[in-house]
């Protein structure tokens, strides 16, 4: 109750302070002419309320750089027609609209994350490096950067096109040969190069296809700590996902060897395996148990097929670099037993176990407020169904056939009744004389 307290506080603060705007449907007439970073919540969303101080700081830091991106946030149960329109399927949702366009965030809900976002997509789609320095300065700052190299040309076009749309997770920029690094050697420009892993990778339309295809599949480094977010995207690169489930904050000898075995595949057999499969290290097992609805031990080898939610088990223990690329080439050929699936079984599986874990996260974060939104309905329907067992039907208030009337009292409240025995007598006498 206390949590529910501070952040309805935090909330009313943001809006007075005109860090964060409580936003309505008519929004949308400042969207042509001013950039707007908005997020979508419902009031019974319980990560809502935790998420509200963050969004606090995101406000006031943007506001505090000068930048031209208008923070709000608006209550899709009150405006409900802007939640159909922007197709608002979980919350929160947050957007940045820029002109015509609008771009989802997909990355971890922390305050530096969305401002790096905002600050990356609120920008040029391509940023020209124009110096070696500033080329070596962006180096620094980012693990992974694609670079078009050369005039204009059709790749250029292609290029731009590919940027607009994969600008929401990672940088592109242009250069001339001139202020590429010494050790960049290319064969012919125009070209386009992911600078990635410590070293850089080139475009070749022939090897890998469109260039749209290939950006897609470039666009996370060889091997890296893959988080819930980056999971989820894995689900867009048609890609197997190589996994070693780790506890970072007890790790083991076993673990350590799992993370060494994955990087080193992942380097050494890139070429083999780029198309195929994404490497790279979890710590710890509780989105991968909310993946297969089960327990996963740790440490251990998992295989994830993200789009159909499938996921393969070493069925031997892993020791070696052999034992591992066994396994990957089984998973490969289908000769590795898959498990979990998409089918009709697993899917309704999947919503129970989601609502269980929905309704059970509610609880933890927000109990009291928890308690209020599921104990009402349930309080409504209770006294419904009291009040309909409790009701005397109007079809009892009749006298029933052949009972006997209660005794009539007249003005001085004395049984009027009682005199009509006599007169009941005489009436029969009466019909005897006839």
């Amino acid at each position: 109750m206390r949590n529910l307290i501070l952040t309805s506080l935090l909330s009313v603060i943001a809006v007075v302070s005109g860090y964060v705007e409580e936003l309505d449907d008519k929004f949308k007439e400042y969207l042509q002419n001013e950039l707007w970073l908005v997020e979508f919540y419902a009031p019974w969303c319980a990560y809502c309320h935790t998420f509200e101080s963050i969004w606090l700081e995101v406000g006031a830091e943007l506001k505090s750089m000068g930048s031209p991106v208008n923070v709000g946030k608006i209550d899709t149960t009150v405006h409900t027609s802007i939640a159909s329109e922007f197709n608002i399927r979980g919350y929160p949702t947050i957007k940045l609209f820029k002109g015509d366009l609008s771009f989802d965030y997909k990355g971890p809900r922390t305050k530096d994350a969305i401002i790096e976002f905002t600050n990356r997509v609120s920008g040029p789609v391509v940023r020209p490096l124009s110096s070696v320095q500033l080329f070596q300065h962006v180096m620094s700052r980012h693990d992974l950067i694609f670079v078009y190299i050369g005039g204009e040309t059709l790749l250029k076009k292609e290029y731009y096109k590919a940027a607009t749309k994969y600008i929401v997770h990672t940088y592109f920029f242009t250069a001339s040969e001139e202020v590429l690094p010494k050790a960049v050697t290319l064969q012919d420009v125009p070209v386009v190069a992911v600078f990635k892993d410590g070293t850089y990778y080139l475009y070749n339309e022939f090897i890998d296809g469109d260039l749209e295809s290939w950006i897609n599949r470039e666009r996370f480094p060889s091997y890296f700590q893959i988080d819930s977010f980056s999971l989820y995207q894995m689900g867009e690169l048609s890609k197997l996902v190589a996994l070693a489930v780790v506890d970072e904050k007890n790790p083991s000898e076993e673990s350590i060897r799992y993370k060494t075995l994955m990087e080193k595949l992942s380097t050494e057999y890139r070429d083999h395996y780029k198309s195929d499969y994404q490497f790279g290290y979890v710590d710890g097992n509780e989105y991968i148990n909310g993946l297969i609805m089960g327990e996963v031990e740790m440490p251990s080898i998992i295989v994830l097929n993200m789009t159909i939610d499938g996921y393969c088990l070493p069925e031997s223990k892993i020791e070696t670099i052999e034992d591992l690329l066994r396994f990957l080439n089984s998973v490969q050929d289908g000769s590795a037993k898959l498990l979990g699936g998409n089918g009709l079984m697993q899917h309704t599986k999947r919503l129970f176990y989601k609502a269980k874990s929905t309704v059970v996260s509610m609880f933890q974060a927000a109990p009291f407020f928890s308690v209020f939104v599921f104990g009402l309905p349930v309080g409504i329907v209770a006294l419904v169904i009291w009040g309909t067992c409790t009701a005397v039907p109007a079809d009892d208030e009749k006298p029933v056939e052949g009972a006997t009337a209660g005794p009539v009292l007249d003005a001085h409240g004395k049984k009027s009744i009682e005199s009509q025995p006599e007169s009941t007598e005489k009436n029969s006498e009466a019909k005897k004389e006839d």
